[in-house]
């Protein structure tokens, strides 16, 4: 049984795990036309999906409100961003499908991609369909069909997403297979797939990963999460920088891989710019997520409150902020909480699981760092095990430049939030937030397989 986060006296509709063995009949049954079906034919069909979703996007994002507990402006920008992701990948897949040939070769020569087959996506809750819906539009551009398996957090707005995709795609193209974990692996592990794409914890990922290791023709993209610093220099404009900052901490409620949970000052602009974060902080209250007017929707389950709540509990940290679980938020019982910023020292960062470990929640560390010092801050940027996000506040390029060079981040913003990630730009993480296969742009890259002729005649 499950209930709406928003309002625990809204019961869930659940939907049983679906048929992976017929799902991979029906998928590598419709691969064998799809596969010869033209670009442009393809393109076709994908433009009738994007006008379906276009006339749903207020059901769908109510969905996502409704099943997560993201606030509804936030859901509309997400359905916003999946319409948009249909153009944008139809640009990389004219550009980057396209046959190519090399004039200094040998021989007369021709680069040409090939589609793999049947690809599996296993999509997150936290944007639950548009980080799907990203790798699933650049896999069926480039001749692949598709299982999707969403989080069974969003099952049921996911499979009206699904069923709207399906309507006007060849059968069997893309389908939707309901389950939990269990339902992944067998997916996964199944010698039909050729590709997987997950989002996820570090550990689904790796266990992923590790059903794949025997098969090295199976390709994986992995995008793990992060545990993401931002830094005020103190040049920076303090007031851009706090409101930014409160942004990335709260946005999604914390529940987002690029949020800002880590804040790296320096020493003489720190007390100003906690003040300052404090109340940028206030603006976000708990509050229905339908409401349009909500900036702070509820955690996702009862599991992530508890997180939350253990993650605050700890006595080695300076709360500057109210914390805890509100009992009722608007007369409603959810899974609600209050945003927390803490401040530590350096020397507790190495015996700080909070510093290291990424909790999905609006908690973010505050450490201070001398002025004008570029290794202490390079060090603790570089301090978790995590490489996806940074951001840096400084009206200084070169040193930015300078300093996020050094930074083992995948994405590196000046004076701009964390979570800043268009899908116009490539979007993957080093380290443990992922094996450098970027969302975002460009992504139909790791679509295809390249295959090389050339003539003798």
């Amino acid at each position: 049984m499950r209930f709406s986060p928003g309002d625990l006296s809204i019961e869930l509709p659940t939907l049983p795990a679906g048929n992976v063995d017929h799902a991979l009949v029906e998928s590598q049954q419709a691969y064998m036309t799809w596969s010869q079906t033209s670009l442009d034919q393809r393109i076709d069909h994908l433009r009738q999906a994007r006008h379906q979703l276009e006339s749903h996007q207020e059901e769908l994002a109510s969905g996502i409100a409704l099943e997560v507990g993201k606030p509804l402006t936030e859901s509309l920008a997400e359905l916003s961003a999946v319409i948009a992701k249909f153009e944008l990948s139809i640009q990389d897949a004219r550009s980057y499908l396209t046959e190519k040939t090399f004039s200094d070769a040998p021989h007369p020569n021709r680069v040409r991609h090939r589609s793999r087959g049947v690809a599996v996506v296993i999509g997150p809750f936290n944007f639950p369909i548009h980080l799907a819906h990203g790798a699933i539009v650049a896999y069926l551009l480039a001749g692949n069909t598709v299982i999707f398996k969403p989080s069974p957090f969003a099952c049921n707005v996911c499979q009206t997403y699904g069923d709207l995709m399906a309507e006007v795609l060849p059968e069997g193209v893309f389908q939707v297979v309901q389950g939990g974990a269990e339902t992944g692996q067998a997916l996964v592990n199944d010698p039909r797939v050729r590709s997987v794409c997950f989002t996820g914890s570090i550990a689904s990922g790796q266990a992923i990963a590790r059903a794949c290791a025997n098969d090295i023709t199976k390709d994986v993209a992995l995008e793990l999460g992060g545990k993401n610093a931002s830094v005020v220099l103190s040049d920076a404009d303090l007031d851009q920088a706090a409101g930014d900052i409160a942004q990335a901490i709260c946005l999604t409620t914390g529940q987002r891989c690029n949020s800002t949970s880590r804040l790296i000052v320096e020493s003489s602009v720190a007390s100003e710019l906690i003040d300052r974060l404090r109340v940028r902080l206030q603006h976000f209250v708990p509050a229905n997520p339908l409401d349009p007017q909500t900036t702070l929707g509820p955690l996702v389950s009862e599991s992530a409150k508890i997180r939350y709540l253990q993650a605050i509990s700890g006595s080695q940290i300076d709360w500057l902020t109210p914390l805890g679980a509100p009992e009722q938020v608007q007369g409603k019982r959810g899974h609600y909480v209050l945003p927390a910023l803490g401040t530590i020292r350096p020397e507790q960062i190495s015996e700080l699981s909070l510093w290291k470990d990424e909790i999905f929640a609006p908690v973010c560390l505050v450490v201070t760092a001398s002025d004008s010092e570029d290794q202490p801050i390079i060090d603790l940027v570089n301090s978790t095990a995590f490489g996806l996000t940074a951001g840096v506040f400084t009206k200084d390029l070169d040193r930015f430049e300078r300093l996020s060079r050094r930074f083992d981040v995948g994405n590196v913003y000046m004076n701009l939030p964390t979570t800043f990630s268009p899908s116009t730009l490539p979007f993957g993480g080093l380290k443990n937030s992922g094996n450098r296969h970027p969302g975002g742009r460009g992504f139909i890259r790791f679509t295809t397989d390249e295959q090389v002729t050339q003539i003798r005649a």
